[in-house]
Formats: C-alpha cells, sequence, structure tokens
C-alpha cells in the first residue's frame, strides 16, 4: 500500500461481538509480536487488527519512497490504512503511547474518519511534549541527540556499533530506560526479555525511530479539535508522562474524556508480556465501554 510492503495481523471476531471493529496502533520501539499478549485480550471484544508502522517490524520504511517519516507522513499513512481496510465500516482505534500520537493527528488531517469512529482509546498515550515528566536538560537530550542518527551514514553507524548484540547484551539493562524493564526479572526471564529487545532494537529501522523520538519531543497537537470523546487508560506508576498534563491538554484536543487508571508501575507491559500480563491495560471501566457497543444491522 503506498508502495511500501508491510504486515499486518488480524484476529477474527468473537462469536458474542461479531461486528466490533478494534484497530491497534501501536507505539515505538514494537513490532507486531511484542504485542500479542495485548492482542488477545483485546480480541475478546471484536476483530482486531495490528498492522506494522511504516519502518518498524516486517514495514518498509517511508524513506524508501522517498518520504520522511514525520509524524504527519505516519499520519496519512495511516489514513491510508483505514480507508483501505475499513472504507464504510465503523471501528473503535486503541492507539498506544506514540500510536495515539499518530491517531489523533490522522484524525485532524482527516476529519472525515472520525465520523467512522466510535470512541478512541489512549493507551497511556499523549498529546504535547510538555507531557513528559522528564527534567530540562533530559527533554533537551532526546530532543537533539536522535536527531543526530536521522542521517543515513549516522544512522548505519549506530546500527552496526550500538545495536550489536554482543553491545546489547552487555550494557543496555543498565542504562536509564531499561532498568525499569529488567526489575525483578530472575535470570530465565531477563534472558527471554533481551532476545525480545534485541530483537526490536535491530529490526526497526533507526532513522524511522529516530525521527520518532523528534517528533515526540517537539510534538503540538493541541492545534485542532478532534470531534470524538477519548478513554485514556494512564498507569498508577508511569515513568514517562505526567498525569495532569495529559488530561489538560486531551481536553483541549477531544469533546470528551474518560480517565481509566491502571495497577501498572511501568508506562507499558513488557515486551514479552502475556494476554494475562496485559489486561490491566485494559480497565474495567474501558471493557464495559466496548460491551456498550451497540452495531446497526
Amino acid at each position: 500500500m503506498n508502495g511500501l510492503q508491510g504486515r499486518m495481523m488480524v484476529l477474527p471476531a468473537p462469536k458474542a461481538h461479531p461486528d466490533n471493529e478494534i484497530l491497534y496502533v501501536y507505539g515505538n520501539h514494537s513490532l507486531i509480536e511484542r504485542w500479542w499478549g495485548l492482542a488477545q485480550v483485546l480480541n475478546r471484544y471484536g476483530k482486531l487488527t495490528m498492522p506494522d508502522l511504516p519502518g518498524f517490524g516486517g514495514m518498509d520504511s517511508l524513506y524508501t519512497i522517498g518520504k520522511k517519516p514525520t509524524l504527519d507522513n505516519m499520519a496519512d499513512y495511516l489514513a491510508s490504512f483505514v480507508k483501505w481496510r475499513y472504507k464504510r465500516k465503523r471501528v473503535v482505534i486503541v492507539g498506544f503511547s506514540y500510536g495515539f500520537l499518530v491517531t489523533t493527528r490522522m484524525l485532524q488531517r482527516y476529519p472525515e474518519l472520525a465520523k467512522q469512529v466510535d470512541f478512541l482509546v489512549s493507551a497511556v498515550g499523549f498529546t504535547h511534549h510538555e507531557d513528559f515528566s522528564f527534567s530540562k536538560t533530559r527533554k533537551a537530550f532526546y530532543r537533539w541527540a536522535p536527531a543526530l542518527f536521522t542521517n543515513r551514514p549516522m544512522a548505519f553507524f549506530f546500527r552496526t556499533v550500538a545495536l550489536n548484540g554482543w553491545v546489547l547484551r552487555t550494557f543496555y539493562r543498565h542504562t536509564f530506560n531499561a532498568k525499569k524493564k529488567f526489575e525483578d526479572a530472575d535470570s530465565e526471564m531477563a534472558k527471554l526479555l533481551m532476545d525480545m529487545e534485541i530483537e526490536l532494537w535491530q529490526r526497526n529501522d533507526v532513522r524511522t525511530r529516530m525521527q520518532c523520538y523528534v517528533d515526540m519531543f517537539t510534538v503540538d497537537n493541541c492545534k485542532k479539535r478532534v470531534e470524538l470523546p477519548v478513554w485514556h487508560v494512564s498507569a498508577l506508576a508511569d515513568q514517562y508522562f505526567n498525569r495532569n498534563a495529559v488530561e489538560q491538554h486531551m481536553r483541549i484536543i477531544f469533546n470528551d474524556f474518560n480517565e481509566a487508571q491502571n495497577k501498572s508501575k511501568r508506562h507499558t507491559p513488557t515486551v514479552i508480556a502475556t494476554a494475562k500480563e496485559s489486561e490491566m491495560f485494559v480497565p474495567l471501566k474501558v471493557r464495559k465501554a466496548f460491551l456498550a457497543l451497540k452495531r446497526q444491522p
């Protein structure tokens, strides 16, 4: 589609909800396989579709067709996917973290698509760079350091040196962001986590990932409204976002804001989370919203 080759996962609708359609848009540092546990949970409430985003997992990057993976271009690709996949069907869109950022921008650029959406689910999503709870120094680092690796030579260096398997196994778990991921993991679990982390780092396009970081730490999605309600799933102890700032910005954008807090001590499930471990990211209030969907014959 749009000159790109990629993959998507489709799980058939359960008998209890044969007409419900759910689109899951994952976040940065992702591929389809990472989200198998959460996919099983969402599939209980409808037919689930999960595509790889350009530059992630098995999808060609936008660079292969001469485009940069900016937020606008990612949103345009997602819009093309929605038009192709759903045509006139109604759908619930679940966006996880960066995936919700792309979803919001898509609906701002293509407001006609909002008419097909029953409601949105922000799974620990955000809409504005001020939602991050980091210090100014750390925000500046994540804004400017990734920009150095959005060009081909520097990206090649990063991929061959920093993302070497031995380097990742030796140093990655000790980095600031990874410490919480490996917290409380025994040796067997730590190995499984590391195996998936290496796959995530090596299979995703470096330049795409770095451009995503730049966009995440400069974004302001509060300039245009989206005429839809949003269910925001916040984590009890999210190490990335300020809960109050997230709510403030989402209330500016959406015509209704509902929050459901999970009990997670992390921003995301682990990269190998099972369905049982992922259940908390679809809290009871959100499940009830799915169950309340009524399809016209």
